[in-house]
C-alpha cells in the first residue's frame, strides 16, 4: 500500500546506509474489541513497556508510546479516536463498523497487521467522516494495520540531519508534510521529525465504487540526549499532531 518505502528504503540502501526503524504506530478506535485498551496487551505480552500517555484535543486522539525490550526493536505509538466527542451521524457510522468485529479474532499481536475486520463502507459514508476526521475516514476502510514506519536518523551515517532527509526524499519526487513545518520538533525537545505526504490506492467501497484514497507513508526521526545523556525515547505531541495530517486527502501533494 506505500510502494514509496521501498523507493525510499533502498535509496539508503544503494548509499550504504544502515535503515532501522525507530518506531512504527497504529491507529484505532476508542470503542469496540479494538479500543487500545484490548490491543495493549499484546504488546506488553512483547516486552513492551508503557512509556508516556499524548493528548491530541483538536483531533480528538489519545495515544501511548511504548518501549522495546531491546535498542533492535522499534517502538511503538499507538493512538486512538473518542468517538464519543464526533457528531452523532459520525458516530453512527463508527458503530456500525465495530459492531462487526468479532471479539474472538482478536486474540493474538496479528491484529496489527489484519487490516479492516468489518465490511467496507460507503463511499458516502467515508466522506461524511473525513469532514469531521481525516483520521476516521482512513481508518474505515483502511483499518488497523501498520500507519506508517519511521527511519531512524540516528543509525544513518552520511545523513544526520532530517533537512537532509527532506531534501533526499524530494529528489526521489515525494512530497514532504509540511504542516507545522518541514522538520517538526527540535533539539530542545530533544526530537526532530519529518514525513512524507501518504500514498494514494484506489479502493473499492461498499456498492463497488471505487476512489483513490491516501494509504501510509513514511516518517523520519532524529533523537537527542537527554539531562541524563540517555537518548529521548518518547514522542512530541506538538509535532505528532502534525504529522497525522499525513495522511490527509485535502492536503496531500
Amino acid at each position: 500500500m506505500t510502494p514509496q518505502a521501498e523507493t525510499i528504503r533502498q535509496a539508503l540502501l544503494d548509499r550504504g546506509e544502515q535503515v532501522r526503524n525507530d518506531h512504527v504506530a497504529f491507529r484505532t478506535f476508542n470503542i469496540g474489541p479494538m479500543r487500545l485498551e484490548k490491543l495493549e496487551p499484546f504488546i506488553l505480552e512483547l516486552g513492551y513497556q508503557r512509556y508516556e500517555p499524548y493528548h491530541f484535543p483538536a483531533k480528538k486522539l489519545d495515544a501511548y508510546g511504548y518501549i522495546p525490550p531491546s535498542n533492535d526493536l522499534p517502538r511503538i505509538f499507538i493512538s486512538e479516536l473518542r468517538v464519543q466527542e464526533l457528531s452523532g451521524t459520525s458516530q453512527t457510522i463508527i458503530q456500525g463498523l465495530v459492531d462487526q468485529v468479532d471479539e474472538a479474532q482478536i486474540n493474538d499481536a496479528s491484529i496489527f497487521w489484519r487490516g479492516p475486520l468489518w465490511q467496507v463502507p460507503s463511499y458516502s459514508d467515508y466522506q461524511t467522516l473525513a469532514e469531521e476526521s481525516e483520521y476516521a475516514a482512513w481508518l474505515s476502510i483502511i483499518g488497523l494495520r501498520a500507519n506508517h514506519f519511521t527511519i531512524d536518523i540516528n543509525a544513518l551515517s552520511q545523513i544526520t540531519e532530517v533537512s537532509e532527509m527532506n531534501s533526499l526524499i524530494e529528489s526521489l519526487g515525494y512530497s514532504i508534510n509540511d504542516s507545522g513545518g518541514r522538520v517538526k520538533g527540535s533539539p530542545e525537545v530533544l526530537l526532530e521529525q519529518s514525513s512524507t505526504m501518504a500514498s494514494k490506492q484506489a479502493m473499492t467501497f461498499a456498492g463497488g465504487e471505487q476512489h483513490e484514497v491516501t494509504t501510509c507513508y513514511y516518517e523520519f526521526a532524529k533523537r537527542y540526549l537527554d539531562h541524563d545523556g540517555q537518548l529521548y525515547q518518547g514522542f512530541v505531541a506538538a509535532s505528532a499532531d502534525k504529522i497525522f495530517e499525513s495522511t490527509n486527502m485535502k492536503t496531500t501533494g
